[in-house]
């Protein structure tokens, strides 16, 4: 039932709501799921972040300000591959098509964007794709086009107040659940510097479904195994028996329910067929991907949770409410479950309008878990709570362009 609504100077319509029900954590069955570094869908959302991120700072770095874009429409193409134990190649290019909305020209002066996404596409891959040879087995395509004359002047109306771009919704909540704990978790150890050092067999394509029934968390992993370091389908046997254990110690850091473990359960070694890969991703072979399609800004897939399928990154981080609020939101929860005691869950859903400032939502939607606190109690410290936030969500442009958040 809604607990409260209350209106503050037509800057802030806040609900308060307290849950129905049991919260996620507590129900009998919870699902849960993260597609790791080196997923399609995630490789496709890194990048498209990563060539929004070089966008605004060469348009702060030329002009002193961020210029209108938005590149969240990125489709990766898989290649194909020859794999075979101890090694194997990329025979036809994996291809990446950058499409997006972008300003090319500023007072007469030419931006080389299709220049700076390649070069942002790559560098990611660079980075983070260690057995993937990124001169030869990539084809980037850019397909960046102007945005209409409209949301173009839209975004320049906003430079002392700025207005969204978008009619458009973000989500968050908190705390985690053990089992969304344990998804994160499992995924971004296997996926971690020294486990890549010690155990370098392991790929960056890593996809963790969490299943809890009660106090029992089953994980079903995928994931690729790069061939040249595994010498045969017996080493591939006691490889991935390694890494399961990994997943397992890793969960049960997380949580105290009890966890079972399966990595590549289609694997049969009997007929030779198992997760092998040149480069560590699916990608090269056996899958494509989209901007959009993976984690959410949590870096989860949650479809026990209010959750929206909005494409945050790739967005520009200045007037883009697809992108500010779903931060936003999660903030607006965290800092609810944090410093009010009797808050024991939060969730935030704010609504934003194209052409309506940013920091005058439509409405923000809270959901609570509360114990022992008082209309009017509850009613200030949601209000002080969102209004501490919204004062600073313009904070968020640094923060995103230092590279400092979580979007996929």
């Amino acid at each position: 039932m809604q607990r409260a609504l209350c209106r503050f100077g037509g800057r802030l319509d806040i609900v308060v709501r307290l849950r129905e029900g049991s919260p996620p954590g507590t129900q009998q069955i919870e699902i849960v799921e993260r597609k790791g570094l080196g997923h399609p869908d995630t490789i496709c959302d890194a990048i498209a972040e990563q060539i929004s991120v070089r966008l605004c700072r060469h348009y702060l770095d030329r002009f002193g300000r961020i210029l209108h874009h938005n590149v969240d429409k990125i489709l990766l193409v898989g290649g194909r591959a020859r794999v075979s134990f101890g090694g194997g190649e990329i025979v036809e290019p994996i291809q990446i098509y950058i499409a997006g909305r972008v300003t090319r020209e500023h007072g007469g002066v030419a931006i080389p964007v299709d220049d700076i996404a390649i070069e942002a596409c790559r560098d990611w891959l660079r980075t983070h794709m260690r057995s993937l040879d990124v001169d030869r087995d990539i084809e980037i395509v850019p397909r960046l086009r102007p945005g209409s004359p409209d949301l173009t002047s839209l975004f320049a109306r906003g430079d002392a107040d700025p207005l969204s771009n978008d009619t458009a919704c973000g989500v968050g909540f908190s705390p985690l659940t053990d089992l969304e704990r344990v998804v994160l978790d499992v995924e971004r150890t296997l996926n971690s510097p020294s486990i890549k050092q010690t155990h370098p067999e392991i790929g960056e394509d890593i996809k963790v479904m969490g299943l809890r029934r009660g106090r029992r968390i089953d994980l079903t992993i995928g994931c690729a195994f790069v061939s040249r370091f595994v010498a045969d389908v017996e080493d591939y046997v006691r490889k991935k028996a390694v890494a399961e254990k990994l997943a397992l110690d890793a969960a049960r850091r997380a949580t105290t329910h009890g966890v079972h473990v399966v990595i590549n359960a289609a694997d049969d070694a009997a007929r030779g067929d198992v997760f092998l890969t040149v480069a560590g991703t699916s990608a090269e072979s056996g899958d494509d991907g989209e901007a959009g399609r993976g984690n959410r800004v949590s870096g989860l897939i949650t479809p026990y949770r209010a959750m929206t399928i909005e494409a945050a990154a790739g967005k520009n981080p200045a007037t883009h409410v697809g992108k500010l609020y779903n931060l936003l939101a999660a903030r607006v929860s965290a800092s609810l479950e944090r410093q009010v005691s009797q808050v024991a869950g939060a969730e935030c859903l704010i609504l934003g309008e194209i052409g309506r400032a940013i920091v005058d939502p439509r409405v923000v939607d809270v959901c609570l878990s509360v114990e022992g606190i008082g209309d009017e109690a509850l009613n200030k410290a949601v209000t002080d709570v969102v209004r501490s936030e919204f004062a600073h969500v313009t904070d968020l442009r640094q923060e995103i362009l230092r590279e400092q958040v979580t979007l996929y």
